[in-house]
């Protein structure tokens, strides 16, 4: 495989589009995810990120536009792209034939990898699978299968590693250890596109985010940033007795069985809970806290020419 210059993308879109029907999935995306980036591409179901992923990873192709990683197009070298990609997918998909040392053995050899074991057992430790390396796919849980399909995604040590979903559903134990072992990946030099509903992770881990509605970018931008570009405080009251004021039940929205205003000062915070007090509303939990990348990503999601946020 040739040397592949620095300032080549992990992976390149450029106008790509994917039809079902009459409805495009993907509707003209364009993005660049750097080599070593840990990039997250958030969006709710049926946005279009799996599809993404799809086309990235071959098993889709586009109707219209270029999908490239490290400089090579996917269409036209699905076997070396193929290569460069450790993708772990949001379906559990394994063998029930074979213990997991042997379903990873047997992934090494689709790449043409002999004698992989030290890598492998360094899989299984950081991945907490060493004592289900003997045990059969069918007798694991599902958190462990998940487990295991990380490691098949990671056994030929691709340079670009994509995440669709990885956490759905496993324990904290899972996600904790995950994260650890993939941070040092990145730190490595891999490069990390990952797709989560989990946002509190996106903004921990991610440096640079983007977004899709329905299909569309609408928005990219270094996470800091994007944070920036939505900064704000929010009053958070769970409250009992009298109901809401109009006026103040019209400004807030609902939050996990609380109001939530979005305020500019200390003193609007007083105001409104003056306010409540006048009503009769008791005040039974407050909670003052900085915009978090949820508030950013409702805000965009709510905005009807959201398009228009994509930064670059």
């Amino acid at each position: 495989m040739s040397a592949v210059a620095d300032n080549t993308p992990a992976v390149s879109l450029r106008g790509v589009v994917k039809r079902y029907g009459q409805r495009n999935v993907v509707d003209g995306v364009s993005l660049d995810v750097a080599q070593g980036e840990f990039f997250a591409l958030l969006g709710a179901n049926g946005a279009g990120k799996t599809t993404l992923i799809s086309m990235l990873s071959g098993l889709a192709r586009p109707h219209a536009g270029a999908v490239q990683v490290l400089g090579h197009d996917v269409t036209r070298e699905p076997y070396l792209t193929r290569r460069l990609l450790g993708v772990v997918p949001q379906e559990l998909v394994f063998d029930p034939f074979f213990t997991v040392r042997e379903c990873l053995r047997l992934q090494s050899g689709y790449f043409g990898l002999r004698n992989n074991d030290a890598w492998i057992d360094e899989l299984l430790h950081h991945l907490g699978l060493s004592q289900q390396a003997e045990q059969n796919m069918r007798a694991l849980s599902g958190g462990m299968k998940r487990r295991v399909m990380v490691a098949q995604a990671l056994v030929h040590k691709p340079p670009v590693i994509v995440l669709d979903e990885p956490t759905a559903g496993v324990d904290v134990e899972l996600r904790q250890s995950l994260w650890q072992f993939i941070t040092e990946l990145n730190a490595r030099g891999h490069t990390v596109l990952l797709t989560t509903h989990y946002l509190e992770e996106a903004e921990a881990l991610c440096s640079r985010i983007g977004m899709l509605k329905l299909g569309r970018l609408v928005a990219l931008d270094p996470t800091h940033a994007l944070l920036a570009r939505f900064a704000s405080t929010h009053l958070l009251l769970r409250t009992s007795g009298q109901a809401l004021p109009r006026h103040l039940a019209d400004s807030s929205r609902p939050v996990g069985g609380r109001r939530s205003w979005t305020v500019r000062d200390a003193a609007e915070v007083e105001r409104i809970l003056g306010e409540l007090r006048a009503a009769g509303c008791e005040i039974d939990e407050l909670e003052v806290r900085r915009a978090d990348l949820e508030d950013a990503f409702l805000q965009i999601m709510a905005s009807p020419d959201a398009a228009a946020e994509a930064t670059r």
